[in-house]
């Protein structure tokens, strides 16, 4: 067995988006004294989908109730708004409109009134002249107002808890990225790009787009598959057209939520994200190829399933993709009086979606342990606005798994509870 000199930490975290932080923050105060150490291969916090999604703290209206999504959701957005004020984050609780534009929409948004109420969220069911109340631009048969849901700076809020992990004596370590990662009886020992192997008690793998292959890494069969999915975003340049936040009725087939329209809390607008498959993990443009994680996508059945099953769906992303003109014809189906002009190319986002070898879209966050090891495999949106009660259950397994090393943190020597 080690002595507690000869690991460089307690905790190791791989991944400095806002899941791996926020487990870090937890962490810290779950079990003050713990050493916990972050890796990011990025030179700066939260640059893939922490910093590259609508900035919207979500309700947790769409989400099925027991889901990990719907607990985590309905608690977070909550706990969100409050960090958010309490470290001077910029965001705002605008509310949103949930918009039926064809009769055969009606029956889903009904089942979302139900399910919101099951939440005990706050949702009124509105007429075309109510619609046009909260968003006179916006035309539909229906839409239901949720006045939780908001929007806020996730990025800014991956830096504060970075520096609340450094204040708790926590190091975050940018430029670091893992290599190769060995597991023994005692704990892990992680390789990094640049040299220093840091050796840990317990591993969290918060990797996101990369959790399959660090979950490899480590010996681990994640029995999933990263399938990148690139979400593309417009700005629009004449933002008074929207008041708040504007969605369609989502399709439940699929773990997107469509085409939406976003007021920021800069008050800028931006419209999308639409799905199309990324052709690297980190595939922001069509041009940006990685061969070996293309073939990783591939090679995978589940990905061939998803191809059988939803090629059309597939194909009218991919076509408006290419095509400005049916972007915009999809946007006025929501806000008929945006113009090809209006829209502006936005930086886009690559959604980390776990695919099942049977081609099953994992939708709900997948969370597994292995030895010495807590594997984060899925966290797909809502993770950012639940990002605080997924971190303390990920802190909670991760120093369970730490005790098996004989260590006990100094919150369970103290008689605390994490």
């Amino acid at each position: 067995m080690m002595t507690h000199a000869a690991y460089d930490c307690d905790v190791l975290v791989i991944g400095g988006g806002i899941v791996g932080l926020s487990t870090a923050y937890a962490l810290t105060r779950a079990a003050p004294g713990t050493r916990v150490t972050v890796l990011e291969k990025e030179p700066g916090p939260a640059r893939h989908q922490t910093g590259r999604n609508s900035g919207v703290i979500h309700s947790g209206i769409y989400y099925r109730p027991g889901s990990l999504k719907a607990r985590y959701a309905l608690r977070g957005s909550a706990e969100l708004a409050d960090f958010c004020a309490e470290h001077a984050v910029a965001h705002a609780t605008t509310g949103k409109l949930i918009v039926a534009t064809d009769r055969s929409e009606l029956p889903r948004l009904h089942s979302l009134v139900q399910r919101g109420r099951e939440h005990g969220l706050p949702v009124r069911e509105l007429g075309p002249a109510q619609i046009a109340e909260y968003e006179p631009e916006v035309r539909g048969l229906a839409a239901i107002r949720v006045n939780t849901t908001g929007v806020c700076d996730f990025t800014a809020v991956a830096h504060r808890l970075a520096a609340e992990v450094g204040a708790a004596g926590g190091i975050v370590r940018y430029g670091a990225e893992v290599t190769a990662i060995d597991r023994r009886p005692w704990g892990v020992a992680v390789r990094t790009a640049d040299g220093p192997v840091v050796r840990a008690r317990t591993l969290v793998n918060c990797a996101g787009l990369h959790s399959d292959r660090v979950a490899r890494l480590a010996g681990d069969d994640p029995g999933v598959r990263i399938v990148p999915f690139r979400g593309e975003y417009y700005a629009l340049d004449r933002p008074e057209l929207v008041r708040g936040l504007v969605y369609p009725v989502p399709d439940p087939a699929f773990p997107f939520l469509g085409v939406h329209l976003t007021r920021g809390f800069d008050g800028s607008v931006h419209v999308g994200p639409n799905a199309v498959p990324a052709l690297a993990r980190e595939g922001y443009t069509w041009p940006r190829v990685r061969p070996a994680e293309l073939l990783s996508t591939l090679s995978w059945p589940g990905t061939w399933s998803i191809a059988r099953r939803h090629w059309r769906y597939g194909a009218g992303e991919v076509h408006r993709s290419l095509s400005r003109s049916a972007f915009t014809r999809a946007v006025q189906r929501l806000l008929p009086a945006v113009t090809e002009d209006d829209l502006r190319p936005s930086p886009a986002g690559v959604r980390a979606q776990a695919v099942l070898r049977d081609g099953t879209l994992v939708d709900d966050f997948l969370i597994r342990e292995a030895p010495h090891t807590v594997h984060v495999l899925n966290a797909p949106s809502p993770a950012a606005t639940a990002c605080l009660p997924i971190g303390r259950e990920v802190a909670r397994l991760a120093l369970r798994r730490a005790q098996e090393t004989g260590w006990k943190p100094p919150a369970v020597e103290s008689g605390h509870c994490v």
